[in-house]
């Protein structure tokens, strides 16, 4: 069975002081621009090893080529992915989710009820991709900074129809709370 919806697409509000479910709204990494040094990394290294191999002076070995070829990608390939890779950002219809680390994971999160204040701040090469840093600041706590979202036009629009939706929700169900109880 579907939720019915309204003309606009959302769906209908929920009756007051009933909870709310907490959908998944976005989830999402960083840009992978920074991800293109990598790749051009990783075809130089390969098409210079596989020249060089059995090409090399008489003091160096072909094992000396691949260990030095296995440490550059190890150095400049696979651990920027991974730290790209270990970085996430969720939003959801009740709080905002920054997560970080790949062994021992932090995790960071700001309610939408709450409200917050969003800056959105935009360089010259991030705005030739798409991209941008959010930073979301409530107040009362330390910013927290979504770090090259993509499409960050579209996530300052979603989260900012997510406070005022969350917004009117908490005040609504405030208002109904004492005449339920009489």
């Amino acid at each position: 069975m579907t939720q019915p919806v309204t003309l606009g697409g959302r769906p209908l509000m929920p009756p007051p002081g009933v909870p709310v479910e907490e959908l998944l709204v976005a989830r999402f990494r960083g840009h992978a621009r920074r991800l293109i040094w990598s790749a051009l990394v990783l075809i130089g290294v390969c098409g210079a090893t596989a020249y060089l191999y059995g090409n090399l002076p008489s003091p160096f070995e072909d094992w000396m080529l691949l260990a030095a070829a296995g440490a550059i990608v190890v150095l400049l390939v696979i651990i920027p992915f991974l730290v790209w890779l270990s970085r996430s950002y969720t939003i959801t219809t009740r709080r905002v989710i920054a997560r970080a680390g790949l062994g021992a994971r932090r995790s960071r999160e700001l309610s939408h009820t709450r409200g917050y204040a969003i800056a959105v701040r935009r360089g010259p090469i991030q705005r030739m991709w798409g991209a941008g840093t959010i930073t979301l600041s409530s107040g009362a706590d330390a910013p927290l900074r979504l770090v090259n979202v993509p499409s960050v036009n579209l996530v300052h629009a979603v989260l900012a129809d997510q406070v005022e939706v969350n917004q009117i929700l908490a005040h609504r169900d405030a208002q109904a709370g004492p005449a339920a109880a009489d």
